[in-house]
């Protein structure tokens, strides 16, 4: 009789939960740091709006939207550089680019010297984001691998929990300035921490190509005249002759980046990964989802500052409910999703997301009463974003084979910058481009609540393009 024994040794399975829990904490680090600093950023541009008096709002928008578009056009390549030489690397680089931006901004003299730093800053997050997500992937079971990113998202939702009001906090008690500096203690906790946990592995493709640098040149260069041309449209007019070149030297670049990516050996996007339907399906419905979030994070926090006359750490409190929901809901939503499947909970999520703005549209604004007034959407939004921002990424990556976990990683948080960038640019256009000290009437915030609902709805209607066979608990 031959005896197959089933049960890991209790030594060895209680030191590989360990060493699991160590890489899933150092990795999630990565994605606590750069979320917080999305989050504190958003909470500080009333203080930069104060800073820089002279700068109308569609300048200073470029704080956001300059790091979004140089974040999207270098995620994919992030990717592939984890992909080609080691994601452990390649995430120690990222934090170092990560903290050597947030420096810079910190001691920024100018407009022009921060918005350089915040694209330092997206280099680093552009490195360090699939590669972090790729370490996670590949020291996880196929059949956890949904719940692990889910988690892994859970703590970048805790960071955006912990920005509004530590920001606040922070900005209130020493300036701007100190949005920045705080990332550095994190980074360096990270770098530490990291260099005694994370396994050193071969790199796990066999493709060796190199970066294809005139396409990713073209990807920006694209985002760039797209945002241009949204921001400064309304002000100087959709007939003006540079924002009409804007708009064409968009199409043009971004009409000869798709060209390049069918015919390059090794392109920034390697469009096979749209043959899997999960991984496209995901990947609009993030484009979506990410126009109506970041036009919500900033247009929030200007609403309350502005028409409401909420102190920046007042505001910081007020927005908080919605993040600190979201970090509570993250983990059973993937475990949702696993046994539902994605369709179901991402239609939910994404109902109740544009629910959540139709309340504010109707309440919001109406009287300055909090719990009636403001809650009940921020509670809506948490729920929203909870039940679908973890559960598209593990839509979109828990389909591809391990070896294009991080570049598959990094198209979706490329689909997020780029839907980022985009909805500021409505933001801007809806509220307009006055001085950065003006404030918008409320009617304005509705129409741009109004746009969230309609791109929620949108991402709802692809979410059941999702067929019931895209459960949560795939891998390969």
């Amino acid at each position: 009789m031959t005896t197959v024994i089933t049960n890991q040794d209790p030594a060895t399975g209680a030191a590989s939960r360990r060493r699991l829990a160590a890489v899933f904490t150092v990795t999630s680090l990565g994605a606590f740091m750069s979320s917080l600093d999305l989050s504190i950023v958003n909470v500080a541009f009333p203080a930069l709006a104060r800073s820089f008096p002279g700068d109308s709002r569609a300048t200073l928008a470029w704080v956001i939207t300059g790091y979004a578009i140089v974040f999207g056009a270098l995620m994919v390549s992030g990717g592939r550089a984890a992909d080609r030489f080691g994601r452990r690397p390649v995430f120690f680089a990222g934090i170092a680019m990560f903290c050597l931006g947030s420096a810079l901004c910190a001691a920024a003299p100018a407009l022009p010297v921060l918005v350089a730093g915040r694209a330092v800053q997206a280099i680093g997050t552009a490195l360090l984001v699939p590669s972090s997500l790729g370490l996670l992937l590949e020291e996880f079971p196929a059949g956890s691998r949904s719940l692990a990113v889910s988690l892994w998202s859970g703590v970048g939702g805790l960071a955006v929990a912990t920005g509004p009001s530590l920001g606040a906090a922070l900005i209130q008690a020493a300036g701007w300035r100190a949005a920045f500096y705080v990332n550095l203690p994190v980074g360096l906790a990270t770098w530490a921490w990291g260099r005694g946990v994370l396994p050193r592995r071969p790199p796990p493709a066999a493709d060796v190509a190199g970066t294809d640098y005139p396409g990713v040149l073209l990807s920006a260069v694209c985002l760039a005249g797209l945002v241009f041309g949204v921001s400064e449209g309304p002000g100087w007019g959709w007939g003006d002759g540079w924002v009409v070149a804007a708009f064409l030297l968009a199409a043009v670049t971004g009409t000869a980046f798709v060209r390049r990516c069918h015919g390059h050996a090794a392109p920034v996007l390697d469009l096979r990964l749209f043959r899997h339907r999960s991984f496209s399906v995901a990947n609009a419905a993030m484009v979506l989802y990410a126009m109506a979030f970041f036009a919500m994070l900033l247009g929030n926090i200007l609403f309350l500052t502005g028409p409401l006359h909420y102190t920046v750490l007042r505001a910081g409190l007020a927005v908080t409910p919605a993040p600190l929901i979201v970090a509570a809901i993250c983990g059973p939503a993937g475990h949702w999703a696993r046994s539902a499947g994605f369709r179901t909970v991402l239609a939910c999520g994404f109902a109740v997301f544009a629910a959540s703005f139709c309340w504010l549209i109707a309440e919001a604004g109406r009287h300055e009463a909090y719990l009636t007034g403001w809650l009940p959407g921020m509670v809506g939004c948490g729920i929203g974003i909870g039940l679908t921002y973890p559960v598209l990424g593990a839509a979109a990556v828990t389909a591809l084979p391990p070896s294009r976990f991080a570049v598959g990683s990094a198209v979706v948080q490329t689909a997020r910058q780029v839907g980022g960038a985009i909805g500021v640019a409505v933001l801007v256009a809806i509220l307009g481009s006055a001085g950065g000290g003006g404030n918008p009437p409320v009617e304005a915030f509705r129409v741009l609540w109004g746009c969230c609902a309609a791109m929620s709805a949108a991402a709802l209607g692809l979410s059941l393009l999702l067929g019931p066979s895209d459960a949560g608990n795939s891998g390969t």
